[in-house]
């Protein structure tokens, strides 16, 4: 791991968890000591979800169901996205930054450090309405759990999903903003694009879009294992078969971030060039 993020050097997977562990812990140190605003940003990171949780209670109302898709599916469905979007902000949101460190020549001191460089720049922030997403999210999906008839049988599954869904998020999300070592910006357009897409099309059974979104959810970017699979594997709507893809598809989703991330690192040429 450590000699795909940090060219010349060779880091033990103890020691780039301990540096990430030092960092979050840094970060949310630093949090605690503006308890007002963790709470103003946690609070807006709720109220989206709010609306969500408002518009499907609102359609329900007058359908019974979506595509073969009933109430609580869809909350747990919604839920989980907000919580691996959630999760993100808790545990990457520097990696947003990588366009603005490249075009400021940031990554310069980065590469010195004896840390790999992307665990740097994804803990050189946290975004506190992360709290919020994850709190109210798993609210959702324990709602929606419990009104979809799942019992304790199912936790190891829902568990298995769960962690599969934030780190193919997390891993997503770091691969589309290395792209900004080649299209260089301060904006993460290709991460937004993918977060716009998981957003118009996630947040509804796959059922309802054309085989072609479907393939590309599935096959070329791994959304739909963040929140569509797992619900779908849980609920009946897809065979347990199914189940193998979700660790299958964090794996490669973590590789492909990595290996992305260092062909940016190795064709990084400092600011101003």
């Amino acid at each position: 791991m450590a000699d795909t993020l940090a060219p010349g050097r060779t880091l033990t997977a103890r020691h780039v968890g301990a540096v990430y562990r030092r960092a979050l812990v840094a970060q949310i140190r630093a949090i605690t000591e503006y308890p007002g605003d963790f709470w103003v940003m946690a609070s807006a990171g709720v109220m989206w979800n709010v609306l969500q949780f408002a518009f499907l209670t609102v359609l329900f109302a007058a359908v019974p169901e979506v595509a073969g898709w009933r109430y609580h599916e869809m909350l747990m469905l919604s839920g989980l996205l907000t919580v691996a979007a959630g999760s993100t902000a808790i545990l990457c949101d520097g990696i947003w930054s990588t366009g603005q460190m490249v075009l400021k020549g940031e990554i310069d001191y980065r590469m010195t450090r004896p840390a790999p460089v992307v665990v740097q720049v994804a803990t050189t922030h946290i975004g506190m309405q992360g709290f919020g997403e994850v709190g109210f999210g798993l609210v959702m999906v324990a709602y929606g759990w419990i009104g979809a008839g799942l019992g304790p049988a199912s936790l190891p599954l829902g568990l298995l999903g769960l962690v599969c869904a934030v780190v193919i998020e997390c891993a997503l999300i770091t691969l589309f903003c290395a792209v900004n070592f080649w299209i260089k910006g301060p904006m993460s357009n290709f991460a937004f694009v993918m977060l716009d897409l998981q957003h118009n099309a996630m947040t509804m059974p796959l059922g309802l879009f054309p085989i072609g979104v479907k393939v590309v959810t599935m096959f070329v970017v791994p959304v739909a294992f963040v929140n569509f699979v797992p619900v779908a594997a849980l609920s009946g709507h897809l065979t347990p078969w199914w189940v193998i893809g979700m660790p299958v598809a964090a794996a490669a989703s973590v590789l492909a971030a990595l290996g992305v991330y260092r062909l940016g690192l190795r064709s990084y040429d400092s600011s101003g060039h």
